[in-house]
Parts: structure tokens; C-alpha cells; sequence
């Protein structure tokens, strides 16, 4: 715990915490300011009206310099953490639909949607978004289901990019999910481990397309809890061919790719929570999500060995306010 008023001076890592209630307990503060955490993802339990959630921000940014980055998912529909005195964002799929009948409309919306998210979440201190969704609308998998644009990955990726123009408008940093994609494979990675065994050239040229199209409009990408045997047996999260050889390689990422959520079934395969870990760090991911479980968080920043590159820096405060823009 600080002994002071003053943030704590100290380069971030690459753990993502998350918190349990409106404020800060000194045990979180304590862990908040460990050197191997860089970052906190918010949750609705963290909400119960904008003036709280602002000073919760408020409270995370005063631990440390730099400040740690705040993330959250809110994408819009049913989806979106902060509702009380937000605008309700509708599910991505509407902007698909849109777009069907009226393409430069659904890019219009599109936009203006981005930049009501990053506007609203900007103003209580929320630096990124996990959004949008590119995973294709394939109409099999339930956990994505209307959180997707379409099932063209041209409409995903032009969607996207209006998306994305609209939150860099309001300062907001974005993230590209999940790599390759989720909308295939019909298990849910939160309580299984999905297998998607289709062909590399279709997982690469038609599913993992939006993310060649979008380029630098990308700030961050999170891989897929998902293995797709033709490419390789570990899931996309734990895949160096995945993520050095093909998002980083051939499609020429380079943003920062973070984990998803390490405590999730879909991660299991890899071990106790240092395998998964380890192997997530091996593969290629800068940022590692630890969730809903602040046991495994304490024992892995306790064992964790790591120390940041002049690459993880600059990608690292490309995700800052004023960063990506």
C-alpha cells in the first residue's frame, strides 16, 4: 500500500487486474501498484453511476505514474458494462443489417456510435474499449451471436473501420477481437475449449481478412480462446505461429495484443495460471487479462519474472490517451 499521497513512480507490466466493488480496498491498492500489473478492466459490479465510476478512474490513475491503462468491454448491446446515464449502444448487428439496405448510412452510424462510446468513457477516465467484435456473423456461435457486424468480413472490416474512426475522434483506444475469429466455432470459450477445423485458407483469406484490412486503424487485438487444428493444436491465445508468424507476419500488426481472459475453460489447456501465463507471453501477447480471480492474479504477479522491451514500451503507450490519435 502507498505510503503516501503520491503516485508511485514505476514502468507498467503486463498483468490487467480487475477490482470487486465501487472503490478500492487496500488490499487492491496494494496489488494495483505491484510492478508486474499494467493496467484494470472494469466490470458492471464497478458501476453505479457516472460520478462513481469517475472517481473510481480517479482513484486507479492516483497510484501511479504512468497511470495504469483503465480498460472495459463495451461494445453495445448485451455487452456494455456502464448503462446508468449512458447512451444504450445496440448490438453490432443492427449496424450490419443497416447496412444491407443503406451501406454509407451503417458507416455513418457507425462512426457516431464509436465516438458516443469513447466520448461517454473518455469523460469518466476509461482509456480503451475491447471493441469491435470481427469476429463474422456465421449464425453458430451463441457467446457471439449479434455482437457481430456481419457475415461478410468486407462489411466487418468497413464497419469496423467507422467504428474505430469514430472512437480515435473521442481519444479512444480499440481492440480487434477475436483473432482469428470466434463466429465459426460453436462452444463457448468462457466454459469449454472450441475447435474450429476448418482450412487454413479459409481461417486465414475470409475469417482473419477484417484484420489485414483494418492495418494501423487497429490499436490492439485479443486472439481467440480457440484451436484451429490446419494451423496449429494450441489455441490462437498460446500460438506463436498465430501470433508472431501470422497476425504480426503475414497480416503486419503492430499494436498490442492482449490476452483474453487467462482464468477462462478455454485457457485451461495450458496449465495453472504461470503456464497460461508463460505460454500466452511466449506466443506473442504484450498484455495479459487476469479476471474474477484475485487469488490467481496475487500468486502470479508474486512469481512472475518479466521486464518490458523498447517494442512493449512503444506499443504500450500507444495505448494512452493522445497516443493512438
Amino acid at each position: 500500500m502507498p505510503l503516501s499521497n503520491s503516485p508511485i513512480d514505476r514502468s507498467p507490466g503486463p498483468v490487467i487486474v480487475d477490482v470487486a466493488g465501487t472503490s478500492l480496498t487496500a488490499p487492491e491498492r496494494e496489488r494495483l501498484v505491484h510492478p508486474m500489473v499494467g493496467g484494470v478492466i472494469l466490470f458492471t459490479r464497478n458501476f453505479t453511476d457516472r460520478d462513481q465510476v469517475q472517481a473510481l478512474c480517479a482513484e486507479i490513475r492516483s497510484l501511479r505514474n504512468p497511470a495504469l491503462l483503465i480498460c472495459v468491454d463495451h461494445e453495445g448491446g448485451r455487452v456494455q458494462r456502464f448503462r446508468k446515464e449512458f447512451t444504450a449502444v445496440p448490438p453490432m448487428r443492427e449496424l450490419g443489417e443497416l447496412w444491407d439496405s443503406d451501406p454509407l448510412a451503417a458507416c455513418q452510424e457507425a462512426t457516431r456510435l464509436g465516438r458516443v462510446i469513447g466520448s461517454e468513457l473518455r469523460e469518466v477516465g476509461v482509456d480503451l474499449s475491447f471493441t469491435p467484435v470481427l469476429d463474422l456473423d456465421h449464425r453458430r456461435s451463441a457467446v457471439i451471436g449479434n455482437r457481430a457486424f456481419h457475415s461478410d468480413p468486407r462489411v466487418v472490416a468497413m464497419l469496423a473501420r467507422a467504428l474505430n474512426h469514430g472512437l480515435l475522434l473521442a481519444g479512444m483506444a480499440n481492440c480487434g477481437k477475436h483473432f482469428p475469429g470466434h463466429g465459426w466455432a460453436s462452444a463457448d470459450s468462457h466454459v469449454a475449449l472450441p475447435v474450429d477445423e476448418r482450412t487454413r485458407s479459409t481461417l486465414i483469406e475470409h475469417d482473419a481478412a477484417p484484420y489485414r484490412w483494418l492495418g494501423e486503424t487497429l490499436s490492439s487485438v485479443m486472439p481467440a480462446h480457440v484451436v484451429y487444428p490446419a494451423v496449429d493444436s494450441r489455441p490462437a491465445g498460446f500460438s506463436s505461429k498465430w501470433l508472431k508468424t501470422i497476425l504480426r507476419g503475414k497480416l503486419g500488426f503492430d499494436g498490442v495484443i492482449f490476452s483474453d481472459d487467462l482464468t477462462m475453460e478455454g485457457a485451461a489447456v495450458a496449465g495453472d495460471i504461470h503456464a497460461r501465463a508463460r505460454a500466452a507471453l511466449s506466443a506473442g501477447c504484450d498484455m495479459l487479462l487476469v479476471c474474477n480471480r484475485p487469488d490467481l492474479a496475487d500468486a502470479l504477479i508474486a512469481a512472475l519474472r518479466w521486464r518490458p522491451n523498447r517494442d512493449w514500451l512503444r506499443r504500450w503507450r500507444a495505448m494512452r490517451p493522445g497516443g493512438h490519435v
